[in-house]
């Protein structure tokens, strides 16, 4: 059985949405599907259909998530520490064409939120990024082409 990294936060969050599907969700699509089935003829019921459509839906993420948070390994980033980049890392790069600075936490596949600055650590760029320590220069296969950045700074917050 293949162990997921995630932060602790990330786990987290994948339980409250496991806890909010199975007491919120789950026992209003069963209502839904009550209350459809109450119409009548339900090969004409467009509303029993899509209850039942939703229901399906849930049942597989519940499944999923109940998958995911018992192979999580969660690695605990406060008790980190280092200039080399792993998982968990909050790393400043310089893009040395634009000369523009970014910061990205490199987090579990399901914690990703480029947005809010957080990279999934099977992403190109946190790819290269791991194993690699303050002053490096890293080259990442982009979609967009061949970028180049300056590893300047490797925090652990």
């Amino acid at each position: 059985m293949q162990k997921i990294p995630m932060t602790a936060e990330g786990h987290r969050a994948l339980d409250e949405e496991l806890k909010h599907l199975k007491s919120v969700e789950r026992p209003a699509v069963i209502q839904a599907i009550s209350e459809a089935r109450d119409h009548g003829d339900l090969s004409e019921n467009a509303e029993y259909h899509a209850a039942k459509e939703r229901q399906s839906w849930i049942e597989g993420r519940v499944v999923e998530l109940e998958d995911k948070l018992a192979r999580a390994q969660i690695i605990d980033v406060s008790r980190m520490s280092g200039d080399q980049v792993k998982f968990g890392a909050t790393v400043t790069v310089l893009d040395e064409d634009t000369e523009a600075e970014a910061t990205y936490k490199i987090v579990g596949d399901d914690e990703a939120d480029v947005k809010s600055g957080k990279i999934s650590v099977s992403s190109p760029i946190a790819r290269s990024l791991i194993n690699k320590e303050t002053g490096d220069v890293v080259e990442v296969n982009a979609p967009g082409g061949l970028k180049t950045y300056e590893i300047l700074k490797v925090e652990w917050k």
